[in-house]
């Protein structure tokens, strides 16, 4: 795929997310956590042309588009979404199979990716990161990236996707994404994000409030997820994604890893099935 294909495949993604409606994250319906739409179009459209960048190694991308997408909202809006896109995107330059390339790019990351990535996520700062005894991304990168990820992969799920090949997209992401085919893109969207939310504890939550809490989400979303018919109309499926929404943003919780998982799904798809010369 051209770079212009991946940078435009990239925000679309990022739109649509924003579209849907995600309990306890930013969205169309419902700003939050300090945080407003306006703020993730700014940093999807400044980050795209770096993620897409011919060529560049992965960590590069990830850095320049930290830096630009910090620049246009001085927030951390998509320091995950960034993470998990990079690989991808350098992927879909290649002509093979997604999964394969993906595969291909993540074993040929070296330490220069880490130091670059390392060097991103200290500037994005993001909530709950902590300190660790060794390997800790405040100091010089002393191993590759995917070793780096493999290490935190226990604690966050994001790092988990470097250390499996992105195992999450391709096995839940992906296969929920396509049962929904038929649906409203909102409501595929929808699917897909509680399908993470209800799959496993999110790693936002758990770095700041604890394991505890992020199971105690999960199981709430379970169950919301059990009341709501994805495939009815807007008017009938929102009400109570609404309300979980409320209760989530007050109590200050953010399934951030959750909705970054649902932006590299909705990517992946397309670049899994766009023509290489798009």
């Amino acid at each position: 795929m051209t770079p212009d294909a991946i940078a435009r495949a990239f925000r679309a993604a990022c739109m649509a997310e924003l579209e849907a409606l995600k309990p306890g994250n930013v969205h169309r319906f419902s700003a939050g956590h300090g945080m407003e739409v306006a703020h993730f179009e700014r940093a999807a459209a400044a980050a795209a042309p770096c993620i897409a960048a011919r060529g560049a190694r992965v960590g590069a991308r990830i850095e320049a588009a930290v830096a630009a997408s910090l620049k246009v909202t001085g927030l951390n809006t998509n320091l995950g979404i960034l993470l998990l896109c990079a690989p991808l995107a350098a992927a879909a330059e290649a002509a093979g199979a997604l999964r394969a390339e993906l595969a291909a790019v993540l074993h040929g990351l070296d330490g220069d990716d880490a130091q670059a990535a390392f060097r991103a996520i200290a500037a994005a700062n993001p909530g709950g990161l902590g300190r660790v005894d060794v390997h800790d991304v405040a100091t010089p990168a002393r191993i590759g990236l995917v070793e780096a990820m493999a290490l935190a992969a226990g604690r966050d799920r994001i790092a988990r996707q470097y250390a499996r090949g992105f195992e999450d997209v391709f096995e839940l992401g992906l296969p929920r994404l396509a049962a929904f085919a038929e649906a409203e893109p909102q409501a595929r969207t929808e699917a897909v994000y509680l399908a993470y939310l209800s799959a496993f504890p999110d790693s936002h939550i758990a770095r700041k409030f604890g394991t505890a809490v992020a199971e105690e989400v999960r199981s709430e979303a379970e169950r919301v997820a059990g009341t709501v018919d994805l495939r009815a109309p807007a008017a009938m499926r929102h009400p109570p994604l609404l309300a979980f929404d409320l209760s989530l943003k007050e109590r200050g919780l953010n399934p951030g890893t959750s909705a970054d998982l649902t932006v590299a799904t909705l990517f992946a798809a397309a670049l899994s099935s766009r023509p290489v010369d798009a």
